[in-house]
């Protein structure tokens, strides 16, 4: 009983529930564990008694929270205050202001920011926490819009160096804002990647959230590229032709996107525009950019510069090294002033064509822009966690827990935010994150939104299937999110797909979160409930981010990996055996962005051919056997042809694969989402996933270029001219009107 309320008190889950009715206990020692990796003792009888000791001494002495968190119409729990108390507010402009009585109403009229609130007890006793007063909602879209849904590495033009950079981001924006009248494109994350090789195809896996990654860059577009003389310029000029030939190979040839090829090519051109002397205005633009970005900038710089002679794993570097505060990190930062400053260089680089890309987006009268995405977690090894130690829990990694359609669990590889250190800084790693993320943003997805509240820690070492819940408080989180959206008028979307717990679809559309709703899924099993808002996973992008798993995951047997998607979970009924219902355009919620496929999903010409199910059996993926898979594939085509027809939606009639793919679309625009967005393959017919859950060498994740149905590659050039696009983007056009 002890070790329970002490974890509870830690927020720690002692049990989960798979299933409704269901409930599991989790195993001692995984609680042992994960209190551990929060600091806390509970390994015997006694650790536990000292540790609850601790914890109400501590609760007893405490006058405030680590955080406190106010909002217009919730002011802050402030009931342990004693009688008498006085309390001061420094806000973030630096004034400062007395309350005689503790007056939680006052606080919450506050301007919005993040101010210091001072506690003074009588007696002595004196308390500071930072004071987050934010809005009550995130900023909401303006207006019905449709857009693309786009995995930049995957959009060649003839310009680009072997794969999708940003130079062609601010062209697919320019083009499709005037010419299809789309009002967003979201991307997938543009996250800075481990550096290999090989480096991880998957941009879910990052080494930092904070920075992108400068293999975006357009080498062309940065202005010191027209300054490059003598040598320099020759040399610029082989890199260029070898790029092209690295083009070719993917377009013409057949090859995968070659990432490690491409940034060597790149990075050997940066190098050379590094020793080009920026202007005198460009050097005050950098400079400013440094001061505004501060230590954060300079930590991943000095990582990246580390990572270049000790290797991309801190955790194996000289111990003096391992702590990014030590005197040793100190001694070698100095030595390697001219590294730290090119990474520096390059950083300040990616954020100016970001800013580019979504200045051609509302220049081209898109009313979003750039919808940028924030991945659940980042690489154990890389340079977030170098640098924020403190905030990460050692020895964990998120997944999933085992549940009626995955027996094994799923373990991502990433390790978790520790919720008692996020609220001892004042959520400043959170905040930081998202103000970065923002910079250049129209709005933002979150990945795997229901980690703002909870996520499941698998102990290193043990399967997933051993690992336990830890809570994270959602109010905080959710608030900290509303504050910094407004800031920057941008819309939030939550990746609200797979195993929600009860209320947290609620909780963040009342502060304003458009949910993720795909076409697929939107059903109701017969108790006035859409799939999955019990909490029992029903949907096909499960609980995580949008990766394949690591080989070592596979080899476990994670079964669908990070966001895998589980096609019995995605097509079976619930226990009680009710049939599924295709939910009516007008049963949808309106606050979502609506789709009909997903990164993680099958295109939709592949769903209505058939071949996402022979791709699959390929590969031993089927859940059962194969005459089972492809006759629940073929009943699910037949229900939703019959579905479209009925409704006047497929006038062509369903034998034409093309006019099924509009109808679908067509459906979208019927239900009330405020954005509906189109997976840009779709818009040509291909008929390959760019992410096959569940698979690792076995399949090309994360490095196909966008093709049409024959698999021949698609250049930008091609989909702006493409008749098949037009035709599908002119019903979102008029639909839209």
């Amino acid at each position: 009983m002890g070790r329970a309320r002490l974890a509870r008190l830690h927020g720690v889950a002692t049990s989960y529930a798979p299933s409704p009715g269901t409930s599991v206990q989790i195993a001692g020692d995984t609680v042992v564990a994960v209190l551990a990796a929060l600091g806390v003792d509970a390994s015997t009888p006694h650790a536990v008694r000292a540790a609850l000791a601790a914890y109400e001494d501590g609760a007893r002495r405490a006058l405030l929270p680590r955080t406190v968190v106010a909002r217009p119409d919730r002011p802050p729990d402030l009931a342990r205050l004693p009688e008498g108390t006085v309390l001061r507010v420094e806000t973030a402009d630096g004034e400062t202001a007395d309350l005689r009585a503790p007056d939680p109403a006052a606080l919450a009229r506050l301007p919005l920011g993040v101010h210091v609130l001072e506690a003074r007890a009588p007696g002595g006793r004196t308390a500071r926490a930072p004071l987050i007063v934010a809005p009550d909602r995130v900023p909401a879209p303006p207006g019905r819009s449709h857009g693309f849904l786009v995995q930049l590495y995957s959009l060649l033009s003839r310009r680009s160096w072997g794969m999708g950079d940003l130079g062609d981001l601010a062209d697919l924006a320019a083009w499709s804002g005037r010419a299809l009248g789309t009002g967003f494109l979201q991307l997938n994350p543009l996250h800075a990647a481990v550096p290999g090789p090989p480096t991880d195809p998957s941009p879910y896996r990052p080494s930092s959230r904070r920075f992108p990654d400068p293999v975006h860059l357009r080498i062309e577009h940065i202005p010191e590229y027209a300054h490059l003389t003598g040598a320099a310029r020759l040399r610029a000029g082989e890199l260029a032709a070898r790029a092209e030939a690295l083009r070719s190979e993917v377009l013409e040839r057949g090859a995968l996107i070659d990432r490690d090829a491409v940034w060597a090519l790149k990075r050997e051109a940066l190098e050379l525009l590094w020793a080009v002397p920026l202007s005198p205005g460009r050097r005050a633009a950098y400079c400013d950019f440094l001061a505004e970005q501060g230590q954060a900038l300079e930590d991943h710089a000095t990582w990246c510069a580390l990572a270049e002679r000790h290797g991309p794993d801190w955790r194996g570097w000289p111990a003096e090294l391992r702590d990014p505060r030590s005197p040793g990190t100190a001694r070698l930062r100095h030595r390697l002033l001219d590294r730290i400053d090119f990474h520096c260089r390059l950083a300040w680089l990616t954020d100016q064509q970001l800013a580019a890309a979504q200045r051609a987006a509302r220049d081209a009268g898109m009313a979003v822009g750039l919808v940028h995405d924030l991945a659940v977690g980042v690489h154990p090894s890389g340079a977030d966690t170098w640098a924020q130690q403190d905030a990460f829990a050692a020895g964990m990694s998120i997944g999933a827990p085992p549940d009626a359609f995955n027996a094994r669990g799923q373990d991502w590889g990433l390790p978790p935010w520790r919720p008692d250190a996020l609220a001892a800084a004042g959520y400043a790693p959170y905040r930081e994150l998202l103000r970065g993320l923002l910079r250049h943003a129209g709005a933002l997805r979150i990945d795997h939104v229901m980690g703002l509240f909870r996520l499941w820690w698998v102990p290193e070492g043990r399967p997933p299937t051993e690992g336990a819940y830890v809570r994270y408080d959602g109010e905080a989180m959710l608030s900290v999110l509303a504050l910094e959206a407004q800031r920057a008028g941008a819309a939030v979307i939550g990746e609200d797909l797979g195993t929600v717990e009860p209320g947290v679809r609620e909780a963040l559309a009342a502060r304003g979160v458009l949910g993720t709703s795909v076409l697929w899924f939107e059903r109701d099993y017969g108790n006035g409930e859409r799939d999955a808002e019990d909490g029992v996973e029903r949907t096909a992008a499960v609980d995580g981010p949008g990766a394949a798993p690591a080989p070592e995951a596979v080899a476990e047997g994670s079964g669908a990996g990070p966001a895998g998607e589980d096609e019995a979970a995605r097509d079976a009924a619930p226990a009680s055996g009710a049939t599924a219902r295709i939910l009516a355009p007008g049963e949808w919620r309106s606050a979502c962005l609506a789709t009909v496929t997903t990164h993680d999903l099958p295109t939709t010409a592949a769903r209505l051919t058939g071949e996402d199910v022979a791709l699959r059996e390929r590969l031993g993926l089927l859940a059962g056997p194969p005459e089972r898979e492809r006759s629940r594939a073929t009943q699910e085509r037949t229900e939703w042809l019959r579905e479209l027809v009925r409704r006047g939606l497929l006038p062509e009639g369903p034998g034409d694969e093309e006019a099924v793919v509009k109808a679908v679309h067509r459906f979208l625009l019927r239900t009330p989402a405020r954005m509906v967005g189109v997976w840009l393959p779709d818009a040509v017919g291909d008929r390959r996933p760019q992410n096959l859950p569940g698979t690792w060498d076995e399949y090309p994740n994360w490095r196909l270029p966008i093709a049409g149905p024959d698999g021949r590659p698609y250049t930008l050039e091609e989909l702006a001219a493409s008749p098949r696009l037009h035709a599908l983007m002119r019903e979102l056009a008029d639909g839209n009107r």
